[in-house]
């Protein structure tokens, strides 16, 4: 279903995230957490895109297997740095072939095995420039559907780490949404102030699209230094950092309390009106389903 209809549908969604399995025991791991997760009738999912395009092949793979052999509508990743125009092409048609709806344009990471990339050298520099080639390959008409793609894409509550200007960071995210972004779904935040903030300077930068926030639960201590890493900046409140040491010694009260954390994050994120949440699951069911129905999210709940 085009994005459009599910937000005009939905006042606030909610939408899973997984990411390409690395090996066939991880796909037959990760098909089991989405079969019980589909019990739970979320408005849509995501899959991941590897830095410079690294899981292409297992993205598609997942994207298809989700699309023809579940009840649930997936949103692949889009990343356009190391990629060339024709292999954009290519991808775009083959979705819009197999009737996907929807694309998250990213300008994506460099492989880690090329430091320094210069992505000027791109064919889209910018994720800016991408969304405006999906919306290009839309107007032509390559999409079964007379709108095209929807297209969402990145914005980043705490900054984004590879721009300090928070001035200039808006720029790109406004440049994004006037190029045809439909929505923005953000990186994971812990504090929601951060998240209302950013919000708030959207609208002072003329941003009015769908904001849908992004949420991942803590789950073990080194999952949260590993997100430290990956998200590149990103800010644990002192709150949640005693609560984590308080029972760091217990992996499973690390756990219970992540949860917690999380589920309070949503709680209060749908009280103040928030257009969508997304959880990024990491391919794993437990934290999502715990989060999910402690919020007595019920199909009837969603759909009002």
């Amino acid at each position: 279903m085009h994005i459009q209809d599910i937000l005009a549908a939905h006042p606030t969604t909610f939408s899973f995230e997984f990411f390409p399995p690395k090996t066939d025991k991880a796909a037959e791991r990760l098909y089991e957490t989405i079969r019980q997760l589909e019990a739970l009738k979320p408005h849509f999912t995501s899959v991941t895109y590897g830095a410079g395009g690294s899981t292409r092949e297992r993205t598609h793979e997942l994207v298809m297997r989700i699309h023809q052999k579940t009840a649930l509508d997936p949103i692949p990743h889009l990343t356009c740095v190391c990629s060339a125009e024709d292999e954009i092409r290519r991808i775009l048609t083959c979705y819009a072939k197999a009737g996907i709806s929807n694309i998250l344009a990213l300008a994506g990471d460099p492989p880690p095995d090329r430091p320094g990339y210069d992505r000027m050298q791109d064919a889209f520099p910018r994720a800016a420039d991408l969304v405006r080639y999906i919306r290009r390959f839309n107007n032509a008409g390559h999409h079964p559907d007379s709108r095209g793609f929807g297209i969402g894409v990145a914005g980043f509550p705490e900054g984004h780490p590879a721009t300090p200007n928070r001035l200039l960071e808006m720029d790109y995210l406004k440049a994004k949404v006037d190029e045809g972004a439909d929505y923005i779904c953000t990186q994971l935040f812990f504090d929601n102030r951060d998240f209302y903030d950013f919000r708030e300077r959207c609208l002072l930068a003329g941003i009015t699209v769908p904001i849908i926030a992004g949420i991942m639960p803590i789950t073990s201590v080194d999952g949260m230094k590993r997100m430290a890493d990956l998200a590149g900046g990103t800010r644990f409140p002192a709150a949640l950092l005693r609560a984590v040491y308080r029972c760091q010694d217990d992996p499973e009260a690390v756990s219970n309390m992540g949860i917690h954390w999380a589920t309070e994050q949503c709680r209060d994120l749908i009280d103040h009106q928030v257009r969508g949440i997304h959880l990024y699951t990491l391919n794993h069911s437990d934290a999502t389903r715990r989060i999910f129905l402690s919020l007595g999210l019920s199909r009837s709940q969603k759909t009002a």
